[in-house]
C-alpha cells in the first residue's frame, strides 16, 4: 500500500485574495440591501404621516405655544417655511417611528458574525436601546420643554415680543430630542464596554465623580446655555450611568473573574 500523504493545509485568504474580495462584495451587497429596507420603511411611514404634517408640527410646538405671552404666536420668516417645515417634521417623525426597524436591520447585518452567546446578549441590547431612545425623547418633551420654555419666555426683556420662527424652533427641538435620546443610551454604552472587556463594573463605579462632572459638561455642550436644561440632561445621564453598571453586572457575568484577577 502506498503511504497516505497528509492533506495540504488551507491557507487563510489574504486581503488581496479573490475569496476575500468576494466576501467584501457580499457584505457590501448585504449592507446595501439592509439600507434599502430601512429607507423603504421610512418612506412608507412618511407617506402615511404626510397628511397629518400640520398636526404633528402643532403637537411639537405645543410646549412653546402654551407659554407664549398672550397675543403672540410663532412666525415664518422664510417664504417656503409654512409648507416645508411641517413636512420636515413628518420626515423626522417617520425616522423616529421606524427606529426599531432600523435597529433590527443593523442587528440582522452584524448577527451572522456573532457567537451564540453574543447573539443572546445583543438582541436585548437592541430592544433596550430603542426603548431608551424613546424614553429620552419623551423626557425632553414632557419634562424639559415645559420648564425650559417657561424660563425663556419669563426672562425676555421688557418690550421684546417672543415670536419664534417655526423653522428655527423645529431645528432647536430636534437637536434636543437627539441630545436626550443619545444621552439615554448611556446604559447600553456601559454594558458594551464591559462586554468588550475594556473595563469592569468595579472600575466604572470608581470613576463616579468624573462621570458626574462629565455629565454636566456634556449637558453644557448639547443643550442651550441655561442651567435648567443642562441640569435636566446631566442628572438623568448620571442616573443612567449607575443603571448601566447594574445592567453590566447582570448581563455580563464574566466580569467577576476579571475583577477577582485584578484584586488578586
Amino acid at each position: 500500500m502506498l503511504p497516505r500523504t497528509a492533506a495540504p493545509m488551507k491557507k487563510k485568504p489574504s486581503a488581496d485574495s479573490p475569496h476575500a474580495e468576494g466576501s467584501l462584495i457580499f457584505h457590501l451587497i448585504e449592507l446595501r440591501s439592509r439600507m434599502l429596507r430601512m429607507a423603504t420603511v421610512i418612506l412608507l411611514i412618511f407617506l402615511a404621516l404626510a397628511p397629518f404634517a400640520d398636526m404633528l408640527f402643532a403637537a411639537i410646538a405645543n410646549p412653546l405655544m402654551e407659554r407664549l405671552p398672550e397675543g403672540t404666536s410663532m412666525i415664518a420668516t422664510q417664504v417656503a417655511s409654512p409648507f416645508l417645515t411641517p413636512f420636515k417634521t413628518a420626515m423626522v417623525a417617520a425616522v423616529f417611528v421606524a427606529m426599531p426597524w432600523i435597529l433590527y436591520q443593523v442587528w440582522a447585518f452584524v448577527a451572522p458574525g456573532l457567537y451564540q452567546h453574543e447573539k443572546r446578549l445583543a438582541m436585548p441590547l437592541v430592544i433596550t436601546s430603542a426603548l431608551l431612545f424613546y424614553g429620552g425623547v419623551a423626557f425632553a418633551y414632557y419634562v424639559v420643554f415645559p420648564l425650559m420654555f417657561a424660563f425663556f419666555t419669563a426672562v425676555a426683556p421688557e418690550g421684546v415680543s417672543v415670536m419664534t420662527d417655526i423653522n428655527a424652533y423645529l431645528d432647536f427641538v430636534l437637536t434636543l430630542f437627539f441630545a436626550f435620546g443619545l444621552a439615554f443610551e448611556v446604559p447600553i454604552a456601559t454594558v458594551l464596554m464591559v462586554w468588550a472587556g475594556f473595563t469592569t463594573p468595579a472600575r466604572l463605579a470608581s470613576h463616579r465623580a468624573y462621570v458626574l462632572l462629565g455629565a454636566f459638561v456634556f449637558g453644557m455642550l448639547l443643550t442651550p446655555p441655561d442651567v435648567i436644561s443642562q441640569t435636566l440632561l446631566a442628572v438623568p445621564v448620571y442616573i443612567l450611568y449607575e443603571a448601566g453598571i447594574l445592567m453590566a453586572k447582570v448581563m455580563v457575568p464574566g466580569h467577576r473573574e476579571v475583577e477577582s484577577q485584578e484584586n488578586g
